[in-house]
């Protein structure tokens, strides 16, 4: 089965569906691996994670999956990739990040993450997990910065409850509502604009304010 990925992003409603039919019970490992990538492994925030909450509820709602299995296999997977990533975080993290012109290791978003745990401080690991990107650095700079494993593994608890839960549940209660499943790619859009949405307003905020601080007269 072949994958446009700007394909698959805007129509994980068809496709869940689709790997449902053809692989079953296997579609549990398949989401749950998606989910523990995107939170575990830094070089990965490009996965989808909000949207395919949303939509995995929806076909929960519908037959295809136990919906109380899929939270809980789901939370774990998150559980533990934010742990996998504190882990590489903590003991690896300041050698990745060296190189300022990696591309895959990229700096201008580990210094994203840093600016938001600056401002935020330690439930900058619960918070982050309705940010795109920053969820998927939030751990590995909570590593770097040595935070003590029991107070990040608390935060990270709650935010993944909140994260999977919530958005499992909406899908669920509300993914095979008429409209919005007529509707549901757009919706997939606004999920991912909605996500990003406290990032952009955040980096327009940082410009204004160093274009401001420029024009200040010394």
């Amino acid at each position: 089965m072949d994958f446009n990925p700007i394909d698959l992003i805007l129509h994980l409603d068809v496709y869940l569906d689709m790997l449902v039919t053809n692989y079953g019970a296997w579609i549990y490992a398949i989401l749950f691996l998606v989910i523990f990538c995107e939170t575990g492994l830094v070089v990965m925030p490009f996965l989808p994670g909000d949207s395919l909450l949303f939509i995995a509820g929806a076909v929960a709602a519908g037959g295809g999956m136990d919906p109380v299995l899929l939270g809980g296999l789901l939370m774990l997977a998150a559980i533990l990739g934010d742990s996998t990533n504190y882990v590489i975080g903590r003991t690896a993290g300041e050698r990745l990040f060296s190189n300022p012109n990696s591309k895959i290791f990229r700096r201008d978003y580990l210094q994203q993450t840093h600016d938001f745990y600056d401002k935020h401080g330690g439930k900058t690991v619960t918070l982050a997990r309705f940010l795109p990107i920053i969820r998927t650095f939030a751990p590995f700079v909570a590593g770097v910065g040595k935070m003590p494993y029991p107070r990040f593994f608390a935060f990270s608890v709650l935010g993944t409850i909140l994260w999977v839960g919530g958005l499992v549940t909406l899908g669920y209660f509300f993914g095979n509502v008429p409209f919005i499943k007529k509707n549901l790619s757009l919706l997939v859009v606004g999920i991912i604009l909605l996500s990003l949405l406290p990032m952009i307003i955040s980096v327009i905020r940082s410009r204004l304010g160093h274009a401001a601080s420029k024009a200040e007269p010394r």
